[in-house]
């Protein structure tokens, strides 16, 4: 790869995963609570909530340090699409105020960590040159 897609890549892991990480802390600091009752109430384990800090906490770490970056994006994506499903699934097809995709944030960081699945971290990571850069 060239020294621009290389700086794009690492453009893209802070893009997504320094600002998901205050979601993480956020929920490091005031617990998962409201996570664990949203997964009752539609009848899934509410341990699955603890699911919530690999997404928001180690996946956007692991990003950041271009560490496993693939498999990272791919956690932080399933991570994406599980809150869009089950906290935010009545916007789905929600317009904002201002004519915006009423779920468009998550949906943009979804996809930057599916592009980074497919590409990995580039040169300007921890781990390059493997499956799972």
């Amino acid at each position: 790869m060239n020294r621009k897609v290389d700086t794009g890549l690492l453009i893209s892991r802070i893009a997504i995963g320094f600002p998901m990480l205050f979601y993480g802390i956020g929920k490091l600091i005031h617990g998962i609570g409201f996570i664990q009752q949203t997964l009752i109430d539609k009848g899934l384990p509410g341990f699955f909530g603890y699911g919530v800090y690999v997404g928001e906490v180690l996946a956007p770490i692991l990003l950041l340090l271009g560490w496993r970056t693939r498999l990272a994006g791919a956690v932080f994506a399933i991570n994406c699409v599980t809150a869009m499903l089950l906290v935010q699934s009545a916007a789905i097809f929600s317009l904002n105020e201002n004519g915006g995709w009423q779920v468009e944030l998550l949906m943009i960081y979804a996809l930057v960590a599916v592009s980074l699945f497919f590409t990995g971290g580039g040169k300007y990571a921890l781990s390059t040159a493997n499956q799972w850069d």
